[in-house]
């Protein structure tokens, strides 16, 4: 584990170097892991996907987004331009200089996509895992969900009710989740970013989109598929937002099956 400036901020980043040497001195490729908003940190890949994508000869990149983990949490500065700044910051204090593959989950794949819209050279490819990209009507979006987190999450009776359906790990979370939001503007800093055209047209990169059929985000896809060159989209059934906690296997599957198939020949074994 290490920490990285990133700008005005101390990034907590884990990387895992690929367990198998890449053939004839060539580079493996680097995936960077984006978690979610609020409840989330880079513990959500380590227990998941990333000590596999490392396994299987991948150099992985798991950070904790501003705000959250161990990384800094200032009081302002929460506009998504900011969190693709820490990506970007990221990157070059890692001295990564090779187009990389983006696994965002939820808010981190919001992430994923502008990072991809703004900073095309630096990506080789997108996934996007219950979430959406920036476009007109995220940020209203946002808005009144992180309104209503905020209003919520301070309740001693919304903490007992989450506790008592979802259990006392989802509990902890909320709770500091409430804590993130009441200690900063995230909530009120989110809303205000900066947006890609409806269109989609800034979106270049190869685009893997993985929904469960139960969240209203998988209402996307075929927009996604028809306005987004190179666009796959899976939508997993019997899944709500939780897809990569509920279907890690097949998750991972998916995106290692994506990244192979944009790799050059001879970066993998």
């Amino acid at each position: 584990m290490a920490k990285i400036r990133t700008g005005e901020i101390t990034t907590h980043v884990q990387r895992i170097p690929s367990a198998i040497p890449a053939p004839d001195g060539a580079e493996p490729p680097v995936v960077v892991f984006v978690h979610g908003l609020l409840t989330d940190s880079l513990a959500s890949y380590y227990f998941t996907l990333g000590p596999a994508f490392a396994a299987a000869g991948h150099d992985v990149v798991m950070y904790d987004l501003r705000g959250h983990g161990r990384s800094d949490r200032p009081d302002t500065g929460y506009r998504l331009d900011a969190f693709v700044g820490d990506l970007l910051g990221l990157l070059d204090g890692l001295d990564v200089t090779v187009p990389v593959h983006l696994v965002g989950n939820s808010f981190g794949g919001t992430i994923a996509t502008a990072f991809s819209a703004w900073h095309p050279d630096r990506v080789a490819t997108v996934t996007m895992i219950e979430a959406e990209p920036p476009v007109a009507g995220w940020n209203e979006h946002m808005r009144a969900g992180l309104a209503d987190a905020k209003r919520q999450l301070v309740l001693e009776e919304s903490i007992s009710w989450i506790a008592a359906r979802h259990g006392a790990h989802t509990a902890r979370l909320s709770r500091n989740a409430g804590r993130i939001l009441g200690t900063t503007t995230l909530a009120e800093d989110v809303p205000l970013s900066r947006t890609i055209d409806d269109d989609l047209s800034a979106l270049t990169r190869p685009l893997l989109a993985v929904f469960g059929d139960e969240s209203g985000l998988s209402a996307q896809a075929p927009q996604l598929e028809e306005r987004v060159s190179g666009c796959r989209t899976v939508i997993l059934p019997e899944q709500g937002h939780s897809v990569l906690v509920e279907q890690p296997a097949v998750t991972r599957d998916l995106v290692m099956e994506w990244i192979a198939a944009h790799t050059p020949a001879g970066a993998l074994r």
